[in-house]
């Protein structure tokens, strides 16, 4: 029972430091907005930093992912539950950074509005949706894995299904990434300016299938 315990508490402090992120995630991206007069990211020239914006913006994006890394490495006991609580970090950090842009500038109007998801290596673009979607996926993995007996379900995952699992990654990032792919022959300003006209859903459907597998296994031995 103590173990149950802590395993709860260590689950709602870095559910807590995500929230908290997430306000800080949202606040710089709103005043980096608000100097490029670009609240709603999908125009012609969607960030148009120059100078020194562009590569402190670079920075701190790679700086968010050591943050996650960190939590879920102080969280976790093992390799697998540092895994589950950055994966918890990182879906409740995803959501509420969209909670939390809605608060300060009403923005996004909708889940159906595109966003610049991230930028490296190169802009992601998708529909708000889309990565809410993965971040709820990684939220029920995350505690899947980081909470109780269900830990021995995840771990026995078959190779087959990782395998399943990184194709659905690697489809999900090719369909965020595909109108930044097709412009690279152009150059990096183009790559950096484009904007995408329709996004794959049925592609992403699949992909998001394919990194369902592992969870969905989980929870149906969990359930036996």
């Amino acid at each position: 029972m103590k173990l149950r315990a802590r395993a709860r508490t260590r689950w709602l402090l870095v559910v807590v430091f995500a929230i908290g992120m997430a306000w800080v995630e949202a606040a710089a991206v709103y005043y980096l907005r608000a100097m490029v007069d670009r609240l709603d990211p999908y125009q012609a020239n969607p960030l148009p930093m120059h100078g020194v914006l562009e590569p402190v913006e670079l920075v701190r994006e790679a700086a968010t992912l050591v943050m996650l890394l960190t939590i879920g490495a102080l969280a976790g006991r093992t390799w697998h539950t540092r895994l589950g609580y950055t994966a918890i970090a990182f879906g409740v950090w995803d959501i509420f950074y969209y909670v939390f842009l809605k608060l300060i500038c009403d923005w996004p109007k909708s889940v159906f509005d595109w966003d610049i998801l991230f930028l490296l290596p190169l802009p992601w673009w998708g529909p708000v949706l889309a990565p809410v979607c993965i971040a709820l996926l990684m939220i029920v993995w995350g505690t899947l894995v980081s909470q109780r007996r269900v830990r021995n379900s995840v771990t026995a995952v078959t190779p087959t299904l990782w395998r399943l699992n990184w194709l659905g990654i690697a489809l999900a990032l090719y369909v965020f990434m595909a109108d930044s792919l097709r412009a690279v022959p152009q150059g990096l300003e183009v790559t950096r300016t484009v904007l995408p006209q329709a996004f794959n859903w049925p592609v992403f459907v699949v992909a998001f299938a394919l990194m369902a597998a592992p969870v969905a296994h989980a929870v149906r031995r969990d359930g036996r």
